[in-house]
């Protein structure tokens, strides 16, 4: 169940993204008629703001709103995973698989003094 959502949310991701690429290309930069004019493309804002926002650019607010909690999502389900105490590390893993090679046994956390006089040094 949870490998079904991770894929849909990661999918999600994926066309949010293709879909923002998309969108931000195909539109019209802000002072691009009226800075040609002018010779140059700054002064587009030499008449006051541009007004309300249209339907490609609250488009791509849409699909930056759905590719940031999608990306949520994914970081929520990347840290929601299996204790590391369960699973042994892969320096765990290549030790026990030499051990079994040479056939001896596989190699434990080092042994520690059974008192704790021997830890004190001088005794």
């Amino acid at each position: 169940m949870q490998q079904a959502l991770l894929t849909l949310v990661l999918l999600l991701q994926v066309v949010s993204a293709l879909a923002m690429i998309g969108l931000v290309l195909v539109q019209h930069g802000k002072g691009a008629d009226m800075g040609a004019s002018f010779g140059s493309g700054a002064s587009g804002s030499l008449f006051g703001a541009t007004g309300s926002a249209n339907f490609l650019s609250r488009s791509t607010a849409v699909a930056a709103t759905v590719f940031f909690v999608a990306t949520l999502a994914l970081a929520y389900f990347g840290t929601n995973r299996v204790a590391v105490a369960e699973q042994p590390s892969l320096l765990e893993q290549a030790a026990s698989a030499a051990a079994q090679a040479s056939g001896a046994a596989p190699a434990s956390a080092p042994a520690t003094p059974a008192s704790g006089a021997a830890l004190i040094p001088g005794k």
